[in-house]
């Protein structure tokens, strides 16, 4: 009877699901609300004036269009979008929510916005004695340099004209006396993102961030609004490089590895060291497909030891050029005098070990050995010019072209009448000089001045046969000394 009678009252088994339903929902709503709070809701409704929240409580938060309209007035917003407000209000009506205390405003509301940490909105007008000047509801507050970001600040001109949200962080002498905080805001949001980081992520994940600033040690990557991480210079990826700017640039995205996760004991800050190089491929893994014994490639010179030249022939494969490999033209003592870091050179392929990770190179192959082909260019008797290089007490180095060097003997010298204009030259001058003998195994080539006498025009100074025997064999000395004895007979 009495279910009869529920029923008849629509007092039935659906109310009852309903009423439970309504009493699960009231004690999952957020009805702790207070002023200042910020909360996270999707878009019921956009009317004319208003737009509409789920606030989690049973009061709808209420936000006004005006202040979801961008510059050319049009709503940014649309129904089941999530939206962050901060409460501004709480009454029978609904929850008045607002991206931030903006506008005219009275004390009162300072000094509420202050005693809540509700955000107020600000516009920075100009720099001053170690911080910023900043109009907050038509009134001027300071802001320090030091609050007007969670980083260091050198350049100041960049947050001029700017508005963002601070915290009022002092309010004295009835408003005459305003201290502003951005940086309040920023490291309370970050502490937010911190903890939902720290849920969400662990050592060893994959994680997409945007590099948001670079140092000469690294690249920080923010992960999220307020999270940061860094990923080290030699953890960029596999090519070496001096400079994070060669490998990535502010603004891009990029994906990393998280290596480690620590918070520091004192400030609390977040440490997250990632890896780039992690997810990239190896490339000594198509080292053999790529490079073979004999190849001449170009390479960029990324570092010079005592004994060589490393070179980058592909990002992150290096070669060595031993100092002996370095040049057929000129004697290298150090890789210095043939190269510096950062240039561009071609080289040879000499042999390639995978299992050490080892190339050895040659800049002197590439170029090619000028003695290969110098028995044709060089003929005995041909006339060429050539540069003074040294002197030495066995003769003249002189320089035909890079890498081929002839000597002419001392010996030589002595035998032509251009004796005195050789003795002359100084390293550099410009000669005409012949080619003698050339040894192209043994890298030499004899040079000569081309009017040397031979030993045979030293014939013409030794004494006639017909004066021999008019002298019994003392030639004209002999004669003298006969004819002053007849004289004295």
């Amino acid at each position: 009877m009495s279910e009869d009678i529920n029923k008849t009252n629509g007092q039935g088994e659906g109310e009852e699901s309903f009423a439970e339903l309504f009493e699960q929902y009231s004690e999952g709503g957020n009805d702790n609300l207070q002023v200042g709070d910020k909360v996270s809701g999707a878009v019921i409704s956009i009317g004319e004036t208003s737009v509409f929240v789920d606030a989690g409580s049973k009061l709808d938060g209420i936000v006004e269009r005006a202040e979801l309209l961008d510059d050319e007035g049009n709503i940014t917003v649309a129904e089941g979008d999530t939206v962050e407000l901060y409460v501004v209000g709480i009454d029978s009506s609904g929850i008045k929510l607002s991206r931030a205390l903006s506008g005219i405003g009275g004390l009162k509301m300072l000094e509420e916005a202050k005693a809540s940490s509700l955000p107020v909105e600000g516009k920075v007008s100009g720099t001053c004695k170690g911080g910023f000047n900043v109009m907050v509801m038509q009134r001027r507050a300071f802001c320090p340099v030091s609050q007007i970001d969670n980083r260091f600040v050198e350049d100041t001109e960049p947050y001029v004209g700017q508005t963002f949200e601070f915290l009022i962080t002092k309010l004295e002498q009835n408003g005459r006396n305003i201290v502003v905080s951005r940086r309040a805001i920023m490291e309370r949001e970050a502490q937010a993102a911190t903890e939902e980081f720290l849920k969400d992520v662990n050592v060893g994940d994959t994680v997409e961030g945007t590099i948001c600033k670079l140092a000469p040690f690294g690249a920080f990557v923010e992960l999220r609004p307020g999270v940061e991480g860094l990923v080290h210079i030699s953890a960029l990826g596999y090519a070496r490089v001096q400079h994070p700017e060669e490998a990535v640039s502010v603004g891009q995205k990029v994906q990393a590895k998280v290596l480690g996760i620590e918070t520091h004991e004192k400030s609390g800050n977040l440490k997250i060291s990632l890896s780039m190089k992690e997810l990239a491929q190896d490339p000594w893994d198509t080292v053999a497909a790529t490079f073979a014994e004999g190849d001449k490639v170009t390479g960029k010179v990324v570092r010079l030891a005592d004994f060589g030249a490393f070179v980058q022939i592909a990002p992150g494969v290096d070669g060595l050029v031993h100092v002996s490999e370095m040049s057929y033209t000129k004697r290298v003592h150090k890789p210095s005098d043939m190269v510096a870091e950062g240039d561009t050179v071609s080289v040879q392929i000499k042999g390639i070990d995978l299992d050490k990770r080892r190339i050895s190179l040659s800049m002197k192959d590439a170029e090619g050995d000028p003695w290969m082909d110098v028995e044709e260019k060089y003929a005995t008797g041909q006339t060429v010019q050539g540069t003074v290089e040294k002197r030495e007490q066995f003769g003249i180095f002189i320089n035909l072209e890079p890498g081929i060097t002839g000597l002419l003997p001392k010996s030589v010298l002595a035998r032509s009448e251009k004796a005195k204009e050789f003795d002359k030259l100084n390293p550099g001058d410009t000669v005409t000089v012949t080619i003698g003998q050339v040894k192209a195994g043994e890298r030499k080539i004899s040079l000569s001045t081309g009017d040397e006498r031979d030993g045979d025009e030293w014939k013409q100074f030794q004494p006639k046969k017909q004066d021999t025997a008019s002298s019994g064999g003392f030639g004209l000395l002999g004669d003298k000394i006969q004819e002053a004895l007849n004289k004295k007979k």
